[in-house]
């Protein structure tokens, strides 16, 4: 096995602290304007409210859970966990996206009550607070977008905020005709609307933590490409058994069979494998088990079965979820 180099380790590390340090603001930002939302709403009897400031609560679970989650990532591994807890990171990810989806269920539930009966909304008030509940977002939404990139979890949190500051921008909307125009009609309207945003952010974060738990090919990652750039280092004559997967945001690992030529030398051969993989790929956990055609004996019967190929001849690649 070819461990992660030094200096790729302490960056993975030191991106998931300044992770845990964004989001953890963030969660002071929306707790704190939480409770002025709730009370908001009641007082305005503003479903719209109300449902921004249902999806600011989940906001609130979601940044905390995510930070939990990256304080027990950065745990190291034991002989029983080989990789950590990396995958609790994703696990956090797929139970925010599922959070969702709840949430918008209910909103479109209490809408439908509303279309049948429209109660008036105090919307002048309702307006102050969802100016307030917009900013709040918003400034949550600019201390997780560095980190959004580099971590599935912390992108399920932003999905949160950005979701969360959208539906800030539909309340701000819906007090604004309920104001000019007395249609209360776009309390619940704007409320639907609201659902239907959060139900498309739920939608990319599910299908994202569903493919790493899978262990589907990253995204970004050819793996025809990785197979064709491996087979052209020289001394390598064939290429098998590949596997590439995400263990957590950030981390890609790679393992397969790679047959080299007769009396080539092997050390330099995976060495220059590794690094081709690192440079190219940005793959830095690589596991590669060097063989030779002899090793399986060509048409001997005393030679080592062969692993079966997942991306290679004869087998088509499989599409992304």
């Amino acid at each position: 096995m070819i461990p992660l180099e030094g200096t790729v380790i302490e960056e993975h590390l030191q991106s998931r602290r300044d992770s845990q340090r964004a989001l953890l603001i963030a969660l002071g930002i929306t707790a704190t304007f939480l409770v002025a939302e709730v009370v908001g709403g009641v007082l305005t009897n503003s479903l719209a409210l109300l449902a921004d400031a249902g999806h600011m609560l989940s906001d609130a679970a979601a940044l905390g859970f995510s930070a939990l989650a990256i304080w027990m990532a950065l745990r190291p591994a034991s002989a029983t966990r080989t990789y950590g807890f990396h995958r609790v990171e994703v696990l956090a990810a797929l139970a925010n996206g599922l959070l969702l989806v709840l949430i918008a269920l209910y909103i479109f539930w209490e809408a439908s009550q509303r279309f049948q009966e429209r109660p008036e909304v105090n919307s002048l008030p309702m307006l102050g607070v969802a100016l307030g509940g917009l900013a709040a977002n918003l400034a949550s939404a600019f201390i997780l977008s560095r980190y959004s990139a580099q971590s599935l979890n912390v992108r399920g949190a932003y999905f949160h905020v950005v979701g969360d500051a959208l539906g800030s921008l539909g309340v701000i909307a819906a007090a604004t005709l309920m104001l000019a125009a007395g249609w209360f009609v776009a309390d619940p309207l704007i409320s639907v609307l609201i659902g239907l945003l959060i139900l498309y952010s739920s939608w990319r974060l599910l299908r994202e933590s569903l493919e790493v738990l899978l262990e589907a090919v990253p995204a970004h990652i050819d793996a025809r490409e990785v197979e064709s750039a491996l087979r052209d280092v020289p001394g390598v004559v064939g290429v098998h058994d590949l596997h590439i997967w995400t263990v957590t945001s950030g981390l890609v690992a790679l393992s397969c069979h790679c047959e080299l030529e007769v009396g080539g030398e092997a050390d330099q051969m995976l060495a220059d494998l590794c690094q081709l993989l690192h440079e190219r790929f940005a793959i830095h956990h690589v596991t590669i088990q060097p063989e030779t055609r002899d090793l399986h004996g060509a048409l001997g019967s005393h030679g080592l079965p062969r692993c079966t190929s997942i991306v290679g001849e004869g087998v088509e690649a499989q599409p992304q979820l």
